[in-house]
């Protein structure tokens, strides 16, 4: 479903903002919904409503699960956050599709992160679910928030909990090292280079 900010929607209407605003108020129209930071949204349904038309049926809205890990070693883990999180949706009632993604919390290109926003955009998401709010991105979930307020979106994170697991991090930082360092050039690529491998060796004797 479309989703028009206030001015859109009181252009639609042939009203101004500020009559819009003294609706909300009166309870003539409320928003079909308002972000964290108070700003309203109104559905196409809504305009099809005050203007005359008939209502376009639309598909029900889908509840996603959405599980990352960082790399192929961490399956079992993949397989326990699957788990919990089938169990948090099974438990509310929900009928609900399960998308994984093994990959950096840094790369915003996982497969299963872009069909995740597909989904999104498309007005197909009732709500996202996820086990820790960094196995959704490990930066940047405030715009993916913001992103889903805007297609009437809910992200629900079952477990607020910080959390440290100190082997992603220091994947995912490789992984930062390694994209800046390829576009750097000499001595400065040459020492993020060797900061990085002395990263993994340090991580690695920890282990032994």
């Amino acid at each position: 479903m479309k989703y028009y900010s206030i001015g859109e929607f009181a252009k639609q209407m042939g009203k101004t903002p500020q009559t819009l605003r003294n609706w909300d108020k009166s309870n003539i129209l409320k928003p079909s919904h308002l972000t964290k930071g108070g700003t309203r949204y109104y559905s196409q349904e809504q305009l099809h409503h005050f203007l005359g038309l008939k209502t376009v049926t639309t598909k029900s809205k889908k509840i996603i699960g959405y599980c990352r890990v960082s790399s192929p070693k961490q399956k079992g883990d993949l397989k326990r956050q699957i788990h919990n999180v089938s169990s948090y949706m099974i438990a509310k009632g929900y009928q609900y599709e399960i998308i994984q993604d093994v990959g950096s919390g840094t790369n915003y290109n996982n497969k299963g992160l872009n069909q995740l926003v597909d989904l999104i955009t498309n007005s197909e998401v009732e709500k996202v679910v996820i086990l820790y709010k960094d196995r959704l991105v490990l930066f940047g979930f405030e715009w993916i928030e913001n992103l889903c307020n805007k297609f009437g979106t809910v992200i629900k994170v079952i477990d607020n909990t910080e959390r440290t697991e100190e082997q992603e991090l220091v994947e995912d930082f490789i992984q930062i090292v390694t994209v800046f360092s390829c576009r750097l050039q000499g001595k400065r690529a040459h020492k993020a280079k060797k900061m990085m491998k002395e990263l993994v060796e340090d991580d690695t004797s920890e282990k032994s």
